[in-house]
C-alpha cells in the first residue's frame, strides 16, 4: 500500500496584528480544513483522522485544537483530530505520522497540517502558566538555559558567519518571496481570508520590499552585545495554518483523487540543544542516505529561515546550490507560525515541484530542544 498527497492548501501568513490577527486560531484552522475538502471534492466524513501541528497549547489553541477546528469547520462529528508538538517542526511531523499511518494500513484518508496565532497566543504563553520545563535533572546535565537566539549566535560564530553576510541572506529572502508574490508563484495555494472587519487577506504580509544590507544595518542585536542576529535576520512572528491531505493509492483511485506527491524518505533526528539550531544538517545526511539519494538528486531545497545562520550554516555543511535552496524565500520574508510552518513549507514545495516538474524536493527544519525532521517528497508523474 501506498501514500500520497492529493491536495494541500493554506492561508496567507499574516504578520503580527495583522491582518489575520482578528481571528480565532480555531476558525484560522478550520479554513484550511474546509478549503482543502472542497479543492478535493471529498466528504469530509470519509476523513478518519486530522493531525495538528500547534505549538503554544494554551488558551485558544488548548484543549486539542485539531478536534475543536474539525467541528468549527461543520465536518462531522465522526472526525476526530489530535494535536501535536514537535515545536517548529509540528506539522511536518504531523504530514509524517500521517503518513505512516496510511502506509501501515491503519488508515486510508488523513489531513496532516497544522497553525499558530502568535498575534493572540503569544510565544512562550505555555511557560508562563505555572512551573518551569526545565527540571532539576536537566538543569544538572546541561548547566546553561536553551535559547534560540544565543543558538543562532553560536552557530554564526562556529560557521564564521558575519553580521554582512546575515543580512545579505536575509535581504535575499525577501527579494526571493516579493518575486514570487508578484508573479502570483503562492496564488494557487493560497485560500483567502476574511477578517471580522469583512477585510480580505490573500497574500502574505511579511515581505519587506526593498530590503538591503544597509536598511539592515541600523537594527541593534537583540541576543548578545555585539552579535549579528537581529529582527531583521530571524523569522516573524506570524499567524497562519496550513493543511494536506494524505491518502492511500486505493482510495484515491477509488475517489478520484490525483496524487500530487509522496514522502519518498522521512527521519528525525536529536543534536546539540544548547546550540540547538544545528539539527538539520545532520537530518539532511541522514535522509539522504536512507533514501539513497545525492545532494544533485534534489530539485528544491526548503530550509526553515529560524535565523539565517541556520540555512546559511547548513548549505556549507550539505554544498546545495544556491539557486535550489529556498527558491521563493523563507520565514524571514514570509512569516514563522510555528506550528503551521512545516505545512506552509512543504504546501509551498510541492507547488513549487509541480510547477516546475521537479521530481524530488527536500524539507528541513529546526526545531526547540535540538531536534530537526527532514522529509524527501517525490513528484507523482
Amino acid at each position: 500500500m501506498g501514500a500520497v498527497i492529493v491536495e494541500a492548501v493554506r492561508t496567507p501568513v499574516g504578520k503580527r496584528n495583522g491582518g489575520l490577527s482578528g481571528i480565532h486560531p480555531v476558525d484560522l484552522s478550520a479554513t484550511v480544513l474546509r478549503e482543502l475538502a472542497t479543492r478535493a471534492g471529498l466528504d469530509p466524513g470519509l476523513i478518519e483522522d486530522v493531525v495538528w501541528g500547534c505549538v503554544g497549547q494554551v488558551g485558544e489553541q488548548a484543549h486539542d485544537i485539531a478536534r475543536n477546528a474539525v467541528l468549527a469547520a461543520g465536518w462531522p462529528e465522526s472526525v476526530p483530530g489530535v494535536t501535536i508538538d514537535r515545536q517548529c517542526g509540528s506539522s511536518q511531523q504531523a504530514l509524517n505520522f500521517a503518513v505512516a499511518s496510511v502506509l501501515a494500513g491503519h488508515y486510508d484518508a488523513v489531513v496532516a497540517g497544522g497553525a499558530e496565532s502568535m498575534s493572540r497566543v503569544v510565544m512562550g504563553s505555555a511557560i508562563q502558566v505555572a512551573g518551569n520545563p526545565r527540571s532539576p535533572q536537566l538543569g544538572q546535565r546541561y548547566n546553561r538555559e536553551f535559547n534560540q537566539g544565543l543558538g543562532a549566535e553560536m552557530m554564526a560564530e562556529k560557521w564564521g558567519l558575519t553580521r554582512m553576510d546575515v543580512d545579505a541572506y536575509a535581504a535575499r529572502s525577501h527579494e526571493r518571496a516579493a518575486a514570487a508574490q508578484d508573479a502570483g508563484l503562492f496564488d494557487d495555494q493560497i485560500v483567502p481570508v476574511t477578517a471580522p472587519d469583512g477585510t480580505v487577506v490573500r497574500k502574505d504580509e511579511g515581505i519587506r520590499r526593498g530590503t538591503t544590507v544597509d536598511t539592515l544595518a541600523g537594527l541593534k542585536p537583540v541576543f548578545k552585545e555585539g552579535g549579528v542576529i537581529h529582527a531583521g535576520n530571524a523569522s516573524q512572528i506570524s499567524d497562519g495554518a496550513a493543511a494536506l491531505l494524505v491518502v492511500s493509492d486505493a482510495f484515491a483511485a477509488k475517489h478520484n483523487l490525483m496524487p500530487i506527491a509522496r514522502i519518498h524518505t522521512a527521519v528525525v533526528v536529536g543534536d546539540d540543544p544548547v546550540m540547538m539550531l544545528g539539527a538539520p544538517i545532520p537530518a539532511t545526511e541522514d535522509v539522504l542516505v536512507k533514501s539513497g539519494l545525492a545532494v544533485g538528486d534534489i530539485g528544491a531545497f526548503e530550509v526553515n529561515e529560524a535565523f539565517a545562520p541556520v540555512p546559511m550554516a547548513w548549505q556549507r555543511e550539505i554544498g546545495a546550490d544556491d539557486s535550489v535552496l529556498n527558491p521563493n524565500g523563507g520565514a524571514i520574508a514570509l512569516g514563522h507560525p510555528l506550528g503551521g510552518s512545516g505545512a506552509r513549507i512543504l504546501t509551498d514545495l510541492i507547488f513549487h515541484m509541480r510547477r516546475n516538474g521537479i521530481r524530488y524536493g527536500l524539507q528541513t527544519m529546526c526545531e526547540g530542544g535540538g531536534q530537526a525532521n527532514a522529509t524527501i517528497l517525490e513528484l507523482v508523474k
